[in-house]
């Protein structure tokens, strides 16, 4: 069996989680992964299908969800057995800022001839700090990489200049830094394929199911992806996926969209594979009407099932949902209002009222929405301790008022642990009442290997420092927890873990600050390192019904046998 060509590798955070634990908190609440963030970008799927179809083996490795599954999985050992032209490591999000360099040494220690090669948002905003670290050699940037990845390759395979491939940032033999022109921004996104063949026959080739699945618990909870666009409409504040950051780092002047009809094909692919949510990035509203329109009529012509999760940017109307249930018999609903608090959501960029957002919820649920998932953030601009507390209220009243048969699930998180580079709170935070603590990306770094996320909080606003945020996220947590429980959203023993979880992270951190106090540093016991990785809610309720991925076996096998 031949090898790949490009080995994609997914870091941890915080490399060295297993050994050297961190209070990490609420700072994964609201997303399928651990606090690790074992769940890599969606763009790795991208990236090794359009590198696969033009002929270059890849290979995608989760090395984080290795570690955290496997816990005497040797990632050096395993690391020195491969033999690519090139490793390639994410840093989309800027949580893995210091898991990522950190597992790029390690490699380039072991093969120290082999080209390292990153890529991201994050990647792309730090471009010129990141090619300086003497483990990088390539910097992708942009919000499509596919092209500039595949000319890269054949570059470095056939030892030719990359000095004409577009968006790379890189060093020459002399240690000189140089920077292509980032040209390469499709005005469409109908070449790159999203197919999901191509992870079930990577299992088979390379015989690992570990080292691909998307994140811990995958195998019992087979969420998938698909995505509507690149770049965004909206400039919410401190988004680094904003308009505001993709003309200003990706140079997108416009948005580019995937061909709805292409998109429901992607969809039907998975679901001939998977019988478990398909998540649809992006509101299918946002390039307009026709658009929605023909996405939902092909969705339906070829028989999508369900479940499938919208998101909605804004309020939808009746005639919407009426259109959405016609095509797809299952399906469920995000939303993120932010705060209950109109000059706070005002502030945060989404000027929606509050009748609005109430009439959504039901047209949603009066046209066969099986599930509403809302959700509000801590840390936004002018809002204060007393407005935190007053939205878990306004969950309480909202539950009364639509949360029959349990469909409206609220969620509460902080914006942590770091403002999105490249939003503009980041690029400008006293305008928006901003105080940032790092700037750099080796001060985010750093910020990774403090013992408590609330150590770790890049910022703090003028109307929450940094041990308000902490103090109400903590009492929202437990407001919020109490009133689902009320609801029957959550069962008493659940509820009853999750108050005891959040009482039991305050404790440890306030003893860890006392011990930084006394000593200037803190360490953990045995015992607190098994308890730093655990949520401080109930993670199950963020889950959508379906099936495991063994319960899909006969299916993603019969699809197999069809496809030869």
């Amino acid at each position: 069996m031949s090898g790949p060509d490009l080995v994609l590798l997914h870091a941890p955070s915080n490399y060295d989680f297993r050994k050297r634990s961190v209070v990490y908190g609420p700072i994964s609440d609201v997303i399928p992964s651990s606090p690790i963030f074992e769940m890599y970008p969606i763009g790795f799927m991208s990236i090794a299908g359009y590198l696969e179809r033009h002929g270059v083996p890849t290979r995608i490795v989760n090395v984080a969800n290795r570690m955290l599954s496997e816990r005497g999985f040797d990632v050096e050992a395993f690391l020195s057995k491969l033999n690519p032209v090139a490793f390639g490591i994410d840093l989309h999000w800027l949580p893995h800022a210091q898991g990522s360099l950190e597992l790029a040494r390690i490699v380039k220690a072991l093969h120290p001839s082999t080209p390292v090669i990153f890529g991201g948002l994050s990647a792309t905003y730090f471009h010129q700090e990141l090619i300086q670290y003497p483990q990088v050699d390539f910097v992708v940037r942009g919000d499509s990489t596919e092209e500039p990845v595949l000319r890269l390759m054949m570059a470095l395979k056939s030892g030719a200049s990359v000095a004409e491939v577009p968006n790379l940032s890189w060093k020459g033999a002399d240690g000189d830094v140089h920077h292509n022109d980032l040209t390469w921004v499709p005005s469409d996104l109908d070449d790159i394929p999203l197919d999901y063949n191509y992870p079930v026959r990577s299992v088979i080739k390379y015989r690992s199911l570990r080292g691909i699945v998307p994140f811990s618990n995958w195998l019992d909870y087979p969420i998938t992806a698909v995505f509507t666009c690149r770049g965004c409409t909206l400039n919410c504040r401190s988004c680094g996926g904003s308009k505001y950051y993709f003309k200003r780092s990706c140079n997108r002047d416009e948005v580019a969209y995937r061909n709805p009809t292409m998109l429901a094909r992607d969809i039907h692919s998975v679901q001939r594979y998977l019988n478990g949510p398909v998540f649809i990035i992006g509101d299918i509203r946002q390039p307009g009407e026709d658009y929605a329109d023909r996405l939902l009529g092909s969705m339906k012509r070829n028989g999508v099932g369900g479940p499938v999760v919208i998101e909605l940017f804004g309020p939808a109307d009746e005639g919407f949902f009426k259109k959405v249930s016609a095509a797809i018999p299952n399906y469920n609903v995000q939303m993120s209002p932010e705060s209950h608090d109109e000059d706070v959501r005002g502030a945060f960029g989404k000027r929606w009222r509050n009748v609005d957002i109430e009439n959504t919820i039901k047209a949603a649920l009066e046209n066969n929405c099986q599930r509403f998932d809302l959700f509000y953030m801590i840390g936004l601009p002018k809002q204060g301790y007393g407005s935190v507390l007053d939205t878990v209220e306004e969950t309480r009243r909202l539950l009364r008022d639509f949360g029959g048969r349990n469909m409206l699930h609220p969620h509460i998180s902080p914006l942590s642990p770091f403002i999105d580079p490249g939003s503009q709170v980041f690029e400008r935070p006293e305008e928006y009442g901003y105080t940032l603590f790092c700037r750099t990306l080796e001060e985010h770094r750093r910020a990774l290997l403090a013992p408590t996320w609330t150590h770790m909080l890049s910022y703090e606003t003028q109307w929450l420092n940094r041990g308000e945020i902490a103090d109400v996220t903590y009492e929202a947590a437990l407001g919020l927890n109490q009133v689902k429980k009320e609801h029957g959203l959550i069962s008493a023993q659940a509820a009853a873990d999750v108050d005891s979880r959040i009482k039991r992270d305050r404790l440890l951190i306030e003893d860890l600050n006392r011990r930084i106090s006394r000593h200037g540093e803190a360490s953990f016991q045995q015992e607190e390192l098994d308890l730093c990785l655990a949520a401080t809610c109930f993670k199950k309720e963020l889950e959508w019904p379906s099936r495991s991925f063994l319960r899909s076996m006969p299916r993603i096998l019969w699809n197999l046998y069809q496809a030869g």
